[in-house]
């Protein structure tokens, strides 16, 4: 089973937000998404500067087993990217809620977005 972050927010594609109505939105993929994609080989992340929309297709992440889009769970504008995860996209599968965070947006819009409770529930049933 995975642990299910608190202080976090996520979407029904597996991402994670923190502060969606903050200054700035921190965001990256759940454990549970994380172990499905297995070994992380590569990511594309929005430019610093993009806008981005919630809901919509903002990136790839690719694995040994798969290409799997990124949706963005908040609209705004990127401020950030992890350049670390960028040289090492192991990190995402090593440690998806801390140091294999994607991208920071200056949120302007949210798409729905479930809580702990509701997320946890939602990969329970697998």
């Amino acid at each position: 089973m995975n642990a299910v972050p608190a202080d976090l927010f996520f979407t029904p594609d597996h991402e994670w937000v923190s502060d969606p109505t903050g200054k700035v939105a921190r965001v990256g993929v759940t454990a549970y998404a994380a172990t499905a994609l297995g070994d992380v080989v590569f990511i594309d992340l929005p430019a610093v500067g993009a806008v981005v929309a919630a809901g919509t297709e903002c990136g790839e992440i690719e694995s040994t087993k798969s290409v799997s889009p990124l949706f963005a769970p908040v609209s705004g504008v990127v401020t950030a990217v992890n350049e670390a995860v960028l040289d090492a996209p192991e990190t995402v599968s090593d440690d998806p809620f801390g140091a294999g965070w994607l991208f920071e947006v200056a949120p302007e819009g949210v798409a729905e977005l479930l809580g702990p409770a509701a997320y946890a529930a939602l990969i329970e049933q697998g």
